[in-house]
C-alpha cells in the first residue's frame, strides 16, 4: 500500500508542477510518464490510477475528466502490464487515452475528434516514450531498483 500511495503522490505532483502542460488539448503530462512502471511493479496500477484520480480532481476538465480520463489510466496501466517487452510498455498509454480523451474532449470541448486524438497522441509519445521508456530501461538495468519495485 505503501508504494501505491508513494507512487500515486508523486504522479500527482508531477502533474501539478508542471500544470501549465498537463491539461487541456495541447499537453505533454510529464507524470505520465510512470505509466510504463506497471510493466516492472504491480502497485503501479492502482498507483496510477489513484494519482490520475486526484490529479484530474485538481485540474482537469471536471467529472468527466475525473470518471474517463482515471478511467482510461487505469486500462492503459493494466494492459503495460501485459506487454510482451519493454519497447511495448508505454504503447497501451499512447493509444488509450488518444483514444478515450479525445472523444470526451470532442464530446464535452467540442474539439474535433481527430484533432483531439493527433494532438493526445503526440503528447503522449512525448511523456511515455521520450521520458517513460528511458526510465524503464533504467530500471530493468538496475537489479536493487528492479527487486525494490516488485
Amino acid at each position: 500500500m505503501v508504494r501505491v500511495g508513494l507512487l500515486a503522490a508523486t504522479y500527482v505532483v508531477l502533474t501539478m508542477l508542471f500544470a501549465p502542460w498537463s491539461f487541456g488539448l495541447v499537453q505533454v503530462r510529464v507524470s505520465e510518464m510512470l505509466t510504463v512502471l506497471p510493466y516492472v511493479m504491480p502497485a503501479a496500477t492502482p498507483g496510477l490510477f489513484i494519482g490520475c484520480l486526484v490529479a484530474n480532481i485538481l485540474g482537469g476538465l471536471g467529472v468527466v475528466d475525473v470518471v474517463l480520463g482515471s478511467s482510461a489510466t487505469l486500462l492503459a496501466a493494466f494492459l503495460t502490464s501485459k506487454m510482451p517487452a519493454p519497447l511495448l510498455a508505454p504503447l497501451p498509454p499512447v493509444l488509450v487515452n488518444a483514444l478515450v480523451v479525445a472523444w470526451y474532449l470532442s464530446v464535452w470541448a467540442g474539439v474535433p475528434y481527430w484533432m483531439g486524438m493527433l494532438s493526445v497522441f503526440a503528447g503522449q509519445v512525448v511523456a511515455c516514450y521520450i521520458l517513460g521508456y528511458p526510465l524503464l530501461l533504467y530500471i530493468m538495468k538496475h537489479e536493487r531498483l528492479r527487486e525494490y519495485l516488485k
